[in-house]
Protein backbone atom coordinates (compact mmCIF):
# COMPACT_ATOMS: atom_id res chain seq x y z
CA UNK A 1 0.00 0.00 0.00
CA UNK A 2 0.79 3.63 -0.74
CA UNK A 3 0.51 6.63 1.11
CA UNK A 4 -1.00 9.92 0.27
CA UNK A 5 1.72 12.77 -0.89
CA UNK A 6 0.74 15.90 -2.17
CA UNK A 7 2.37 15.14 -5.35
CA UNK A 8 0.40 11.58 -5.36
CA UNK A 9 -3.00 13.39 -5.39
CA UNK A 10 -3.45 14.22 -9.40
CA UNK A 11 -6.18 16.34 -11.05
CA UNK A 12 -8.67 14.66 -12.29
CA UNK A 13 -8.09 15.91 -16.02
CA UNK A 14 -4.40 14.82 -15.71
CA UNK A 15 -5.56 11.39 -13.96
CA UNK A 16 -8.23 10.24 -16.65
CA UNK A 17 -5.52 10.79 -19.10
CA UNK A 18 -3.13 8.90 -17.12
CA UNK A 19 -5.54 5.93 -16.88
CA UNK A 20 -6.09 5.76 -20.67
CA UNK A 21 -2.45 5.42 -21.37
CA UNK A 22 -1.63 2.98 -18.75
CA UNK A 23 -4.44 1.19 -18.98
CA UNK A 24 -4.89 0.67 -15.49
CA UNK A 25 -6.73 3.17 -12.89
CA UNK A 26 -4.77 5.62 -10.53
CA UNK A 27 -6.34 5.36 -7.29
CA UNK A 28 -3.86 7.62 -5.81
CA UNK A 29 -6.55 9.98 -4.61
CA UNK A 30 -8.34 7.22 -2.75
CA UNK A 31 -8.84 6.51 1.68
CA UNK A 32 -10.02 2.61 1.93
CA UNK A 33 -11.23 2.05 5.89
CA UNK A 34 -11.42 -1.10 6.99
CA UNK A 35 -13.14 -1.94 10.16
CA UNK A 36 -12.09 -5.31 11.49
CA UNK A 37 -12.80 -7.80 14.28
CA UNK A 38 -10.61 -10.40 15.34
CA UNK A 39 -9.94 -11.09 11.35
CA UNK A 40 -6.31 -12.03 11.84
CA UNK A 41 -7.27 -14.72 8.87
CA UNK A 42 -9.06 -13.15 6.19
CA UNK A 43 -7.79 -9.47 6.91
CA UNK A 44 -4.09 -9.92 4.49
CA UNK A 45 -5.84 -11.86 2.03
CA UNK A 46 -7.83 -8.77 1.77
CA UNK A 47 -5.11 -5.94 1.60
CA UNK A 48 -2.87 -8.30 -0.98
CA UNK A 49 -6.09 -8.02 -2.97
CA UNK A 50 -6.62 -4.11 -2.65
CA UNK A 51 -5.03 -2.61 -5.55
CA UNK A 52 -2.54 0.55 -5.07
CA UNK A 53 -4.45 3.41 -2.74
CA UNK A 54 -3.22 6.59 -1.46
CA UNK A 55 -4.04 4.78 2.06
CA UNK A 56 -5.64 2.24 3.95
CA UNK A 57 -7.03 2.78 7.43
CA UNK A 58 -7.81 -0.78 9.32
CA UNK A 59 -10.16 0.14 12.63
CA UNK A 60 -9.22 -2.86 14.74
CA UNK A 61 -12.79 -2.59 16.67
CA UNK A 62 -11.42 -4.84 19.82
CA UNK A 63 -9.80 -7.84 18.78
CA UNK A 64 -8.40 -10.56 20.90
CA UNK A 65 -6.22 -11.79 17.61
CA UNK A 66 -3.60 -10.65 15.55
CA UNK A 67 -5.59 -8.10 13.67
CA UNK A 68 -3.57 -4.84 14.55
CA UNK A 69 -0.52 -6.64 13.78
CA UNK A 70 -1.45 -8.41 10.02
CA UNK A 71 -3.30 -4.96 9.43
CA UNK A 72 0.54 -3.00 9.75
CA UNK A 73 2.14 -5.74 7.99
CA UNK A 74 -0.02 -5.41 5.29
CA UNK A 75 0.84 -1.69 5.05
CA UNK A 76 -1.92 -0.32 6.83
CA UNK A 77 -2.39 2.30 9.28
CA UNK A 78 -4.22 1.36 12.13
CA UNK A 79 -6.41 2.46 14.84
CA UNK A 80 -7.95 1.00 17.68
CA UNK A 81 -11.72 1.42 18.77
CA UNK A 82 -12.61 -0.50 21.21
CA UNK A 83 -16.34 0.29 22.05
CA UNK A 84 -17.63 -2.30 19.78
CA UNK A 85 -19.59 -1.34 16.66
CA UNK A 86 -19.80 -1.96 12.94
CA UNK A 87 -20.27 2.03 12.68
CA UNK A 88 -18.30 3.54 15.84
CA UNK A 89 -15.41 1.37 13.94
CA UNK A 90 -16.12 3.20 10.58
CA UNK A 91 -16.59 6.84 12.51
CA UNK A 92 -13.42 6.03 13.72
CA UNK A 93 -11.64 5.43 11.09
CA UNK A 94 -13.12 8.83 9.43
CA UNK A 95 -12.29 10.46 12.36
CA UNK A 96 -8.72 10.04 12.28
CA UNK A 97 -9.14 10.92 8.56
CA UNK A 98 -9.97 14.14 9.72
CA UNK A 99 -7.47 14.39 11.66
CA UNK A 100 -4.59 13.29 9.55
CA UNK A 101 -6.01 15.89 6.88
CA UNK A 102 -6.21 19.07 9.65
CA UNK A 103 -3.15 19.00 10.82
CA UNK A 104 -2.02 18.33 7.09
CA UNK A 105 -0.52 14.86 7.17
CA UNK A 106 -1.54 13.98 4.46
CA UNK A 107 -4.37 16.03 2.03
CA UNK A 108 -7.74 15.36 1.45
CA UNK A 109 -9.24 12.27 -0.80
CA UNK A 110 -11.25 12.59 -3.19
CA UNK A 111 -12.95 9.07 -2.31
CA UNK A 112 -13.44 7.22 0.31
CA UNK A 113 -13.97 3.51 -0.27
CA UNK A 114 -15.30 1.03 2.56
CA UNK A 115 -14.86 -2.94 2.34
CA UNK A 116 -15.25 -5.74 4.90
CA UNK A 117 -12.49 -7.14 6.52
CA UNK A 118 -13.52 -10.75 5.92
CA UNK A 119 -12.86 -11.04 2.19
CA UNK A 120 -16.73 -11.99 1.27
CA UNK A 121 -16.07 -8.57 -0.82
CA UNK A 122 -13.56 -8.75 -4.01
CA UNK A 123 -11.07 -6.05 -3.08
CA UNK A 124 -9.30 -6.07 -6.72
CA UNK A 125 -12.99 -4.42 -8.24
CA UNK A 126 -12.44 -1.87 -6.26
CA UNK A 127 -11.18 0.49 -9.73
CA UNK A 128 -14.69 -0.32 -10.74
CA UNK A 129 -16.43 1.57 -7.71
CA UNK A 130 -14.16 4.53 -8.22
CA UNK A 131 -14.20 5.04 -11.98
CA UNK A 132 -17.84 6.58 -12.10
CA UNK A 133 -16.58 8.88 -9.36
CA UNK A 134 -13.31 10.11 -11.14
CA UNK A 135 -15.56 10.75 -14.02
CA UNK A 136 -17.73 13.01 -12.32
CA UNK A 137 -20.99 10.73 -12.70
CA UNK A 138 -21.75 10.32 -9.80
CA UNK A 139 -21.30 10.73 -6.10
CA UNK A 140 -21.68 7.77 -5.00
CA UNK A 141 -21.10 4.00 -5.60
CA UNK A 142 -22.56 0.77 -4.26
CA UNK A 143 -21.83 -2.61 -4.70
CA UNK A 144 -24.63 -4.74 -4.87
CA UNK A 145 -24.33 -8.28 -4.04
CA UNK A 146 -27.63 -9.14 -5.11
CA UNK A 147 -27.15 -7.81 -8.32
CA UNK A 148 -23.93 -9.79 -8.75
CA UNK A 149 -23.40 -13.53 -8.47
CA UNK A 150 -22.73 -14.63 -4.80
CA UNK A 151 -21.24 -17.81 -3.70
CA UNK A 152 -23.30 -20.51 -2.56
CA UNK A 153 -23.79 -20.22 1.02
CA UNK A 154 -22.11 -16.38 1.31
CA UNK A 155 -25.89 -14.85 1.90
CA UNK A 156 -27.99 -17.30 4.07
CA UNK A 157 -31.61 -16.95 3.40
CA UNK A 158 -32.42 -14.60 6.17
CA UNK A 159 -29.72 -12.03 4.64
CA UNK A 160 -30.95 -12.11 1.07
CA UNK A 161 -34.63 -11.60 1.96
CA UNK A 162 -34.09 -9.12 4.71
CA UNK A 163 -31.89 -6.98 2.30
CA UNK A 164 -34.74 -7.14 0.23
CA UNK A 165 -37.07 -6.29 2.50
CA UNK A 166 -35.25 -3.44 3.83
CA UNK A 167 -35.07 -1.93 0.10
CA UNK A 168 -38.42 -2.26 -0.77
CA UNK A 169 -39.30 -0.29 2.54
CA UNK A 170 -36.61 2.51 1.20
CA UNK A 171 -38.58 2.46 -2.10
CA UNK A 172 -41.30 3.05 -0.82
CA UNK A 173 -41.03 5.66 1.89
CA UNK A 174 -38.18 7.13 0.00
CA UNK A 175 -38.69 6.46 -3.78
CA UNK A 176 -35.53 5.34 -5.00
CA UNK A 177 -34.97 1.45 -5.83
CA UNK A 178 -32.21 0.08 -3.81
CA UNK A 179 -31.21 -3.46 -4.59
CA UNK A 180 -28.81 -4.03 -1.67
CA UNK A 181 -27.16 -2.33 1.54
CA UNK A 182 -23.73 -4.02 0.51
CA UNK A 183 -20.66 -3.25 2.70
CA UNK A 184 -18.13 -2.40 -0.36
CA UNK A 185 -18.90 1.06 -1.53
CA UNK A 186 -17.12 4.47 -1.96
CA UNK A 187 -18.29 7.67 -2.06
CA UNK A 188 -16.94 11.38 -3.03
CA UNK A 189 -15.23 12.21 0.49
CA UNK A 190 -16.43 15.97 0.43
CA UNK A 191 -19.68 14.63 -0.37
CA UNK A 192 -19.63 12.01 2.88
CA UNK A 193 -18.33 14.44 5.04
CA UNK A 194 -21.52 16.80 4.52
CA UNK A 195 -23.67 13.71 5.27
CA UNK A 196 -23.27 13.89 9.05
CA UNK A 197 -22.67 10.24 9.69
CA UNK A 198 -23.58 8.92 13.12
CA UNK A 199 -24.65 5.16 13.73
CA UNK A 200 -22.74 3.07 15.53
CA UNK A 201 -23.72 -0.24 14.83
CA UNK A 202 -25.90 -2.15 12.43
CA UNK A 203 -27.49 0.85 11.06
CA UNK A 204 -24.04 2.50 9.48
CA UNK A 205 -24.87 0.95 5.83
CA UNK A 206 -28.51 1.90 5.64
CA UNK A 207 -28.01 5.51 7.56
CA UNK A 208 -25.58 6.27 4.56
CA UNK A 209 -27.93 5.42 1.87
CA UNK A 210 -30.86 7.18 3.52
CA UNK A 211 -28.65 10.51 3.98
CA UNK A 212 -27.14 10.19 0.32
CA UNK A 213 -31.32 10.19 -1.02
CA UNK A 214 -31.74 13.34 1.73
CA UNK A 215 -28.46 15.26 0.34
CA UNK A 216 -29.42 14.73 -3.15
CA UNK A 217 -26.56 12.65 -4.10
CA UNK A 218 -25.96 11.10 -7.35
CA UNK A 219 -26.44 7.52 -6.45
CA UNK A 220 -25.27 4.35 -8.79
CA UNK A 221 -25.40 0.81 -8.14
CA UNK A 222 -22.99 -1.76 -9.52
CA UNK A 223 -23.43 -5.76 -9.58
CA UNK A 224 -19.98 -6.99 -7.58
CA UNK A 225 -20.06 -11.09 -6.98
CA UNK A 226 -19.64 -11.88 -3.16
CA UNK A 227 -17.93 -15.14 -1.59
CA UNK A 228 -18.29 -17.19 1.58
CA UNK A 229 -16.57 -15.36 4.61
CA UNK A 230 -12.82 -16.46 6.06
CA UNK A 231 -14.63 -17.28 9.84
CA UNK A 232 -18.16 -17.08 11.19
CA UNK A 233 -19.97 -14.36 10.76
CA UNK A 234 -20.58 -11.73 13.73
CA UNK A 235 -24.18 -11.02 12.25
CA UNK A 236 -25.74 -13.47 10.21
CA UNK A 237 -23.92 -16.01 11.53
CA UNK A 238 -25.81 -15.86 14.89
CA UNK A 239 -29.35 -15.74 15.61
CA UNK A 240 -28.89 -12.71 18.33
CA UNK A 241 -27.04 -11.14 15.39
CA UNK A 242 -29.47 -11.52 12.48
CA UNK A 243 -32.48 -10.17 14.76
CA UNK A 244 -30.18 -7.29 15.93
CA UNK A 245 -28.94 -6.19 12.91
CA UNK A 246 -32.79 -6.55 11.22
CA UNK A 247 -34.39 -4.19 14.10
CA UNK A 248 -31.58 -1.60 13.74
CA UNK A 249 -31.73 -1.69 10.18
CA UNK A 250 -35.64 -1.34 10.20
CA UNK A 251 -35.72 0.97 12.83
CA UNK A 252 -33.23 3.46 11.06
CA UNK A 253 -35.87 3.30 7.92
CA UNK A 254 -38.90 4.37 10.01
CA UNK A 255 -36.97 6.94 11.46
CA UNK A 256 -35.64 8.81 8.64
CA UNK A 257 -38.90 7.86 6.70
CA UNK A 258 -41.02 9.46 9.59
CA UNK A 259 -38.78 12.10 9.60
CA UNK A 260 -39.22 12.94 5.50
CA UNK A 261 -43.31 12.73 5.97
CA UNK A 262 -42.86 14.66 8.84
CA UNK A 263 -40.77 17.39 6.46
CA UNK A 264 -43.07 17.26 3.83
CA UNK A 265 -46.48 17.43 5.65
CA UNK A 266 -44.92 21.05 6.75
CA UNK A 267 -44.11 22.02 3.60
CA UNK A 268 -47.35 21.21 3.01
CA UNK A 269 -49.05 23.13 5.18
CA UNK A 270 -49.36 26.93 4.62
CA UNK A 271 -47.96 29.19 6.74
CA UNK A 272 -50.02 31.10 9.26
CA UNK A 273 -48.89 34.62 7.85
CA UNK A 274 -49.33 33.67 4.54
CA UNK A 275 -53.27 32.72 5.27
Amino acid sequence: MVTLTETDVVPKTDRVADETKSGSPCLSDVVVIIPALNEEASLPLVLEALPPVGMVIVVDNGSHDRTSEVARLGGARVFREDQRGYGKACLRGLDELRRMVAETEIPAPSVVAFVDADFSDHPNLLPLLVEPIHLGETDFVLGSRLLGEREAGAMPPQSVYGNRFACWLMRILFGHRYTDLGPFRAIDYAKLEQLGMADENFGWTVEMQLKALQAGLRITEIPVPYRCRVGTSKISGTVSGTIKAGYKILYTIAKYGLFRRVALARSATPNRADV
